[in-house]
């Protein structure tokens, strides 16, 4: 087995191995992974933190070896805190990182970090305050970053800035947790999912407070949120169906 890790601030990750192949999700700095297939141009990954696999450049990567792969799955949290910040290599040159970027392959890779870290899991009410970093964010297929995410991109990464692991996908994350039958038993930081007409699962966002939800639709944004589902206030309508409820925390 081969293993791998991202050298670089944001890295698409492909669902065919090409360029023009849909962007399924991203690799940021320092996440590390599993390398299932290796050809000329491009490698199927499986990444370590949520499993999930896609196909990397492989210009966009650098080989780990078994040990460091290990070592870094044994990790504690060590994310980038800043919106945008910089690490420096062994020459003094920058490469921008994102914010939630792994830091804990900083020695693996021989670069250097003088930012704010997060490095503890917090308190659930501190998940709605870390979604407003992400507020008005465009909406960006497979993205995971401020410049560009979805909404399960959005989820995934506001828990993964509080310590706490969601998969990849929306209907993914709906197999995780507890479900509720009512909108008045959930908590702000809780997960909302949304179905569509043929019942799948296609949408998230985050509980907040009076009834209001915050989640990816053309950009991040806050909208109502009653037993129905999403209601739009721009456009006067109800925009997703609710389907269910899950506290995670």
């Amino acid at each position: 087995m081969q293993y791998g890790i991202c050298n670089l601030g944001i890295v698409p990750i492909r669902l065919e191995p090409n360029d023009t192949s849909e962007m399924v999700t991203q690799a940021l700095y320092g996440d590390f992974f599993k390398v299932l297939e290796q050809r000329k141009k491009w490698s199927r990954i499986r990444f370590a933190f949520d499993n999930y696999e896609g196909w990397i450049d492989n210009k966009q990567y650098l080989e780990l070896d078994e040990a460091n792969y290990n070592q870094l799955k044994s990790s504690d949290i060590n994310l980038s805190k800043d919106l945008i910040e910089f690490v420096a290599d062994k020459s003094n040159h920058l490469y921008p990182i994102p914010v939630g970027s792994d830091l804990n392959g900083l020695t693996v890779l021989d670069h250097q970090f003088d930012g704010e870290a997060l490095s503890s899991k917090s308190a659930k009410e501190n998940i709605v305050k870390s979604s407003f970093l992400f507020l008005n964010a465009p909406y960006l297929w497979g993205g995971k970053t401020p410049f560009g995410i979805d909404c399960s991109g959005f989820t995934q990464m506001v828990y993964k800035l509080n310590g706490y692991k969601l998969f990849r996908d929306a209907s993914e994350q709906a197999t995780q947790g507890e479900a509720l039958s009512f909108i008045e038993e959930s908590e702000p930081g809780d997960l909302a999912f949304f179905d569509n007409n043929e019942g799948n699962i296609t949408h998230v966002g985050i509980i907040m407070e009076n009834n209001y939800i915050i989640h990816a639709h053309g950009k991040v944004r806050i909208d109502r949120l009653d037993h129905s589902g999403i209601y739009n206030t721009d456009k006067n309508m109800h925009t997703h169906k609710l389907r269910v409820i899950k506290k995670i925390v």
